[in-house]
């Protein structure tokens, strides 16, 4: 059973390792705040060519991702839908940016 620290520190390095061009559609920072067990905070910088995982907040992010490491999971599993999910309250942009929002679907798709 993953968790949201793997799919953070393993999974969305490997994903922009093979696809640069997200890295450069996000191009920004954003801050993950998981909740529940095994929660925590992770910055994921897009703006850099490399090291775009962090733990704990660093810099100024464009956005928050607040979710618990158990619906992450799942939303990263598609066994829970992100939209609803965010509909529901278990998935909070802060600030709701939709563009930048669906983005970030593509990256964890």
């Amino acid at each position: 059973m993953s968790s949201a620290q793997d799919i953070i520190e393993k999974d969305i390095p490997a994903t922009l390792q093979q696809k640069p061009e997200l890295a450069k559609d996000i191009n920004s920072v954003i801050h993950f705040n998981i909740t529940g067990d095994n929660g925590g905070t992770w910055t994921l910088d897009c703006t850099k060519s490399a090291d775009w995982v962090q733990k704990g907040a660093s810099g100024e992010p464009k956005m928050t991702v607040t979710v618990s490491n158990e619906d992450f999971v799942k939303i990263r599993a598609k066994t829970l839908n992100a939209q609803m999910a965010a509909m529901q309250g278990k998935l909070k942009f802060k600030p709701m940016d939709m563009g930048l929002a669906m983005k970030l679907a593509k990256l964890l798709g």
